[in-house]
């Protein structure tokens, strides 16, 4: 999967997130960081907080659809 985003239930940022996948009908792998190996990902990488989206790899903090869309352009 070339897009993993790491959630959490209830965080409003990664519901947006998600809707734009959808929308945009962009494929993506789900994680949710109430589950502790998730979490513990996250934190291992350096970031505190979700959304966090993994396209081709390269991390994207927060909701930034802009440069999501623009990773996805350079396949």
């Amino acid at each position: 999967m070339s897009v993993i985003v790491y959630t959490k239930p209830h965080c409003p940022e990664c519901n947006v997130l998600k809707r734009f996948l959808q929308d945009y009908q962009i494929p993506f792998e789900l994680r949710d960081c109430s589950e502790p190996e998730h979490l513990a990902a996250v934190k291992n990488l350096g970031f505190l907080g979700v959304p966090v989206t993994f396209v081709h790899g390269t991390p994207v903090q927060g909701l930034q659809p802009d440069a999501i869309l623009e990773l996805l352009e350079r396949e």
